[in-house]
């Protein structure tokens, strides 16, 4: 469930990195989420074909965020139906600006590939006890 009102009410509005919510899905956003007391910094856009979420602990924390904490800003941006990945590039394109920092991509202009649900793991015991 993307939560647009707690986004906004986080939203950088003031410095190198402003924005008022006319920029929509673009924009730095700083916040504290429950049980987290590290502040995360998200910097999101939307441009080229994709939306782009950027998720760390700041300029100065070398440590990245975790699967939870990816998880739960993933549904801040976006709705549980959606598909969001995280790239790992061809060595030969690599970039690092931020050690700590990690990515969120979704496409806007074409449906993103996925695997079936069954090539991940194997379904809740409850489903394979319905099957049989």
């Amino acid at each position: 469930m993307s939560d647009w009102n707690f986004l906004n009410s986080h939203r950088i509005r003031t410095g190198a990195y402003a924005s008022d919510d006319s920029f929509g899905f673009c924009g730095a956003f700083n916040f504290a989420l429950e049980g987290e007391a590290r502040r995360i910094l998200c910097i999101a856009s939307d441009g080229m074909g994709w939306q782009h979420v950027s998720v760390s602990f700041g300029a100065s924390n070398r440590k990245c965020p975790s699967w939870e904490i990816m998880c739960r800003v993933k549904d801040l941006f976006w709705e549980p139906t959606d598909w969001v990945c995280q790239f790992h590039p061809a060595a030969s394109e690599y970039r690092n600006l931020h050690e700590g920092c990690l990515h969120l991509w979704r496409p806007t202009s074409e449906k993103l590939p996925t695997p079936l649900a069954i090539m991940v793991a194997p379904p809740p015991k409850q489903e394979l006890d319905y099957a049989r």
